[in-house]
């Protein structure tokens, strides 16, 4: 049963008419109607009695100043809430809006509480099923998932919409509210990320000879590293002798030719904000003793060359902490040469803070930044039991 305020969206339904443009959709509706599997109306009351689940799916648009608006949502809410005692025993509230973070769980239940006179349990829970379909193919998309994602208030309790999938082959996830509300976000703005990065791609490249449509099929076409989960797992600043390196020549060459590059001009100082945001978490952690494990740009490599980790030692050094650092990789004793000289010249009297004994560094810290993921480094809870504060940059 579908539920809707607008006396002519649901006549039009009722009698076969989709709402909206979409290739395969008329052919559906026309089958579910004569199965009498669905009718649509605008008396609530009416369409929740009996209801084993009702889905939230009203709009959630922006505010003049960008937030998000959720009178709607929070309109439905209540009106379910105010006939709950219609419905089947238990029942499910999915929320299919868009909604950030947060806003299941905060805003949309407690209106739903309030106006039903009791809190979620044994009468009634709330779920989070955002849903990915492109409009143009969204039946295509519904049939055939990438993923099927529930959030939930507590574990367990999406399983009534899972089982509304039965027969769709596609990996199942029940995560907690906020992440299933995350992730439609961050979905959404990591589309149009790649969009904007094409673009731009495309502006400079034209600008000097190369075919950007050329150009971005051999991206695509490394599924190892560029269309991948590779550089996805949130974590410390980049660095390294490539990526600083070859940002900063784009950025270069699109100036040199005329073109703005607003999404690539940003990458940098975007990274400059993770190292300043690591050394204020330590700052406010109030410890003077800290202990660095990993000092190279990542772990596995002595390559120090704009290792966001030694940026962050400087500073730390810089401001009178009492640092100490292991990195498997860098031995002092083997460093000779250039390296040996630009490693002195960025942490002068690098000897003194240097140590292969990981034991005695981490002795030394009341804080320990984790900054490589490594086997060695993996002992967070240890650390933690003995009193450490971890904070993990990897």
């Amino acid at each position: 049963v579908g539920i809707d305020v607008s006396a002519g969206k649901v006549d039009a339904l009722n009698a076969g008419h989709p709402p909206v443009l979409e290739p395969g959709l008329a052919e559906m509706l026309a089958q579910v109607m004569a199965d009498g599997r669905l009718r649509a109306t605008c008396d609530i009351q009416d369409g929740l009695a009996d209801a084993d689940l009702s889905m939230i799916c009203v709009g959630t648009p922006s505010r003049s100043n960008g937030s998000l608006d959720l009178q709607y949502v929070l309109q439905v809410a209540r009106q379910i809430g105010e006939n709950l005692s219609l419905t089947a025993t238990p029942h499910t509230v999915v929320v299919r809006s868009t909604v950030l973070p947060g806003s299941t769980r905060r805003h949309i239940l407690p209106a739903i509480e309030s106006a039903a006179g009791e809190p979620p349990g044994t009468r009634y829970d709330i779920c989070c099923n955002p849903e990915f379909l492109r409009e143009g193919s969204s039946v295509e998309d519904y049939d055939n998932p990438v993923r099927i994602l529930v959030g939930e208030r507590e574990p367990g309790g999406g399983s009534r919409v899972m089982e509304l999938y039965a027969g769709i082959d596609a990996q199942r996830y029940s995560v907690p509210l906020e992440v299933a509300e995350a992730t439609k976000y961050t979905d959404n703005a990591f589309h149009a990320v790649k969009v904007a990065f094409a673009n731009e791609m495309a502006r400079v490249w034209s600008a000097v000879g190369a075919d950007p449509r050329q150009v971005m099929a051999m991206v695509a076409a490394d599924t190892k590293l560029n269309v991948s989960p590779v550089y996805l797992r949130p974590g410390f600043a980049f660095g390294g002798s490539c990526l600083p390196k070859d940002v900063r020549a784009i950025g270069y060459m699109a100036r040199e030719n005329d073109v703005e590059l607003a999404l690539v001009d940003s990458l940098l100082p975007s990274n400059e904000q993770h190292i300043q945001r690591a050394y204020n978490r330590i700052a406010e952690s109030g410890s003077r003793k800290v202990s660095m494990l990993g000092l190279a740009f990542k772990g596995g490599t002595d390559d120090l060359r704009e290792s966001p980790l030694l940026r962050l030692a400087k500073l730390l050094i810089g401001e009178g902490y009492d640092l100490k650092i292991h990195d498997s990789a860098i031995v002092l004793s083997a460093i000779h040469g250039s390296n040996r000289e630009f490693l002195e010249q960025q942490i002068p009297h690098v000897a003194r803070v240097l140590s292969d004994d990981l034991d005695a560094v981490v002795t030394h810290g009341e804080l320990l930044i984790v900054g490589h993921d490594l086997p060695q480094y993996d002992k967070d809870e240890q650390w933690r039991s003995a009193g450490k504060v971890v904070l993990r940059l990897a």
